[in-house]
């Protein structure tokens, strides 16, 4: 018998858990249960896109046997394998700030949990493996770009070094759904296909919001809302299993879920800290993308830093910005209180609000530890905290890459006096030919409106602003394209001489402050200098990667895919396994080139960006004769009801209207 056929089950959370008694699989409310029994949906002819070996051991899956057809079989969902319970787990969230009711797993499916060799629990589910309760007017797909996203960002930020779900396969099949890719009415056929993600448990904030009562703003209330029995169940089975040593040390409920609380605002403060360090944004952090257990969880519109922009939003529905890069530690913790209103009845809020106030402390901490790490520093300093802002606000401002920038820092020989001051120079070279164009930068401040429909928008928004204030969410994303416009203006005045001298001279300004950050480090050091110099090499070697998921990068691999060429995927895999060990010099030297002359691919529409926003929006603007002329602006409008199909304000002059 192969070992997938022998693969040891045990479903703890069906047995701990209610399951829904209705087994017939068709969309609706799930009242007073936490998961629905439901069969995948097989394909046909699915076939193996790729696989991570390091994730299949997890499982104890032999290399060979991940080449069998079987194996193929199971994860696709085509064969259900021996001991595996297929379901779909009832959750909430809340969603770009507002309570959507139940969502639920629309599209994964639950298949057990693994114990292996080591003991460890495992679980695992298929996502993309058709319809469940919870897929609402969706189908329960998945289709082979966004699997493929998926299936190389789990492991690459495995190996990055920070705690994520995981991906053991990703298979695609001759099944095939419509899609609208670039939501211009013009759908296509793609290839159905399924992603094997494994972690310890998929639980999340939304898990615990199937409780909520009545939300005064949608007017919407969790499926379970009143149940307290399964709160505490809920509770109870998360501790137990996925935190023993506070289960084992409580010495009542109260303790045991205050500690639980706390430990869980400690990962997640962590987890962010991470993200912010390897520059990764990962689009939508509503509650129900939140993992209980501190791991990065449901890879969607996700993106790593090219060049540094703090407001960098790489989901294009985020219209207002509410997820940019540089909002991920806020909206985190904004995610942790919405937690604690739904564990209020076990955990009252007075004290889950006095454990919240070490979450900014804790992030902080882990932030400015990593920091140091990435740029080579052994010693605590009481100005890091200014000192890494003001690295920031220069890569800012001179449009330099997250990543090659502190490869950069790497040039830097401190191991005697005369190296230091050439290494230093040699390294500001090095960053500014890693800093974007004026051309890119001016691209990325970009509407994309006509000249005359930017007329007529500038001339609205001052004669009526009243109207953006009034817009809410929209009135935002317009707030956000006039910022553009502005910081536009800023640099039209500028030449790309002018830039590189401007480069050049903050650069110098902060590599100043730098040199002497590092001499009292030196200072500090016990050891001389060429001892300093190897061990600073070695740290910050072990905490920049050579080698992240550029969008560039994955859209190459997916394209090659979609025309039936699986290899450059596996080839993938095997780089993002080694994020670290590639030669420094090389990176700087090669991605340079490569960050100046590809475009990016919108991860939500595969569509060509440059870190810039699109935006959809339609003003109809009523001239003195009663004839009305549309203007069509590329703005996307978010719906604070998910229900409404189209808004509209009258202002007697001019009607805004944004339509689904």
């Amino acid at each position: 018998m192969s070992k997938l056929n022998s693969l040891q089950f045990d479903n703890l959370a069906l047995r701990r858990l209610p399951v829904d008694p209705i087994e017939r699989n068709y969309v609706r409310t799930v009242n007073g249960a936490c998961f629905s029994r439901v069969m995948p949906t097989p394909v046909t002819n699915p076939k193996l896109v790729a696989y991570s070996l390091s994730a299949l051991s997890l499982l104890d899956l032999p290399e060979d046997e991940l080449q069998m057809q079987e194996l193929v079989e199971y994860f696709s969902g085509n064969k259900i394998l021996p001991g595996s319970e297929p379901a779909a787990h009832c959750y909430c969230g809340h969603q770009f700030g507002y309570f959507s009711g139940q969502l639920g797993d629309g599209a994964a499916i639950y298949l057990g949990e693994v114990i292996n060799s080591k003991n460890e629990r495992w679980e695992i589910q298929l996502k993309g493996a058709g319809l469940t309760p919870y897929s609402r007017t969706a189908d329960g797909r998945k289709v082979l770009r966004s699997s493929i996203r998926e299936f190389l960002c789990s492991e690459a930020m495995h190996f990055l070094g920070l705690p994520t779900t995981r991906a053991g396969t990703c298979i695609t099949s001759d099944s095939k759904v419509i899609r609208d890719i670039f939501y211009d009415n013009r759908p296509k056929e793609e290839f159905c296909s399924i992603v094997l993600r494994i972690a310890p448990s998929f639980i999340r904030f939304g898990s615990f919001e199937i409780f909520k009562t009545l939300d005064q703003i949608t007017g919407r209330v969790g499926p379970s809302v009143g149940r307290h029995e399964i709160l505490y169940s809920l509770l109870d089975y998360v501790i137990e299993t996925f935190y023993p040593e506070i289960h084992k040390n409580s010495n009542s409920q109260l303790h045991k879920y205050t500690d639980f609380y706390k430990e869980v605002v400690l990962r997640t403060a962590r987890l962010v800290a991470l993200w912010q360090c390897v520059g990764f944004c990962h689009g939508v952090l509503n509650t129900d993308n939140m993992s209980i257990l501190g791991l990065t969880i449901d890879y969607g519109p996700f993106g790593f830093l090219d060049m540094y922009d703090p407001n960098h939003v790489c989901n294009g529905s985020d219209d207002g910005g509410r997820y940019t890069f540089i909002k991920q530690p806020e909206i985190c913790f904004w995610n942790l209180r919405k937690f604690a209103e739904a564990i209020q009845q076990a955990l009252p809020l007075d004290i889950s609000a006095q454990l919240l106030e070490i979450y900014e402390e804790e992030f902080k901490t882990a932030y400015q530890n990593q920091m140091r790490k990435k740029l080579g520093l052994m010693t605590t300093q009481p100005e890091d905290e200014n000192f890494i802002q003001e690295l920031f606000d220069t890569m800012e401002k001179s449009g330099a890459d997250f990543t090659n920038t502190f490869l950069c820092f790497s040039l830097v020989d401190v191991s005697d006096v005369d190296k230091f001051l050439i290494s230093l120079n040699v390294t500001k070279e090095k960053i500014i030919e890693n800093c974007y164009s004026l051309e890119v930068l001016l691209n990325t401040c970009d509407p994309n409106l006509s000249p005359a429909q930017l007329q007529t928008f500038l001339a609205i928004a001052s004669a009526n602003p009243e109207i953006i204030e009034q817009l809410g969410r929209a009135g935002i994303a317009i707030k956000r394209v006039l910022s553009q416009l502005e910081k536009a203006e800023s640099l039209k005045s500028m030449t790309e001489e002018s830039k590189n001298q401007n480069d050049k001279l903050i650069w110098t300004e902060w590599l100043n402050k730098y040199k002497a950050r590092i001499e009292k480090d030196m200072q500090s050091y016990d050891g001389d200098a060429a001892n300093y110099y190897k061990n600073r090499l070695e740290i910050m070697k072990a905490n920049n990667p050579r080698f992240i998921l550029r969008n560039y990068i994955a859209q190459e691999a997916i394209e090659k895919a979609e025309n039936g060429d699986y290899a450059a995927v596996q080839k993938l895999v095997k780089i993002l396994e080694n994020p670290y060990d590639q030669s420094y010099i090389e990176a700087i030297n090669q991605d340079s080139a490569n960050a100046q002359t590809k475009e990016d691919i919108c991860p939500s529409t595969g569509a060509c960006s440059t870190n810039s926003d699109r935006y959809c929006f339609k003003i109809l603007y009523k001239l003195k004769n009663n004839k009305a002329e549309e203007e069509t602006f590329n703005m996307t409008v978010t719906f604070v009801n998910p229900e409404m199909e189209e808004c509209s304000l009258d202002d007697g002059n001019s009607l805004f209207t944004a339509m689904r």
